[in-house]
């Protein structure tokens, strides 16, 4: 299954998800509002597809400095905590998932965010 497929899947499960583009790149957004994941594939220099989300506070440096090679600091949203995830690195779904999950709760009001858990 392609990567967007995959992660399409994981962002539109969670209630009032909702995708359109954004920059020319499949956004999710919770309540059409507030974006959670940004699928990149082709655009910002990246490599491979990728896809760009909001992380709890202190996740991003850890992420980044315990798997370079998998997570980076993306560029423009990066300064706000957001980690970058290479999606042609093996990706273990699993992993993606819970990741976006957290995105999700991130930002979702509170009431949605507690249906998630």
């Amino acid at each position: 299954m392609e990567p967007l497929t995959r992660v399409r899947a994981i962002c539109l499960a969670l209630p009032e998800s909702s995708e359109r583009l954004s920059h020319g790149s499949p956004t999710f957004f919770v309540r059409t509002k507030t974006s959670f994941v940004k699928f990149i594939d082709g655009g910002y220099d990246e490599p491979g597809p990728t896809m760009w989300c909001p992380a709890p506070p202190g996740v991003q440096a850890e992420l980044v400095d315990a798997e370079p090679e998998r997570f980076y600091i993306p560029p423009y949203v990066g300064h706000s905590g957001w980690i970058g995830v290479r999606l042609d690195v093996e990706p273990d779904w699993d992993e993606i998932a819970e990741i976006i999950r957290d995105a999700y709760r991130k930002v979702a009001p509170k009431k949605l965010s507690a249906s998630v858990d």
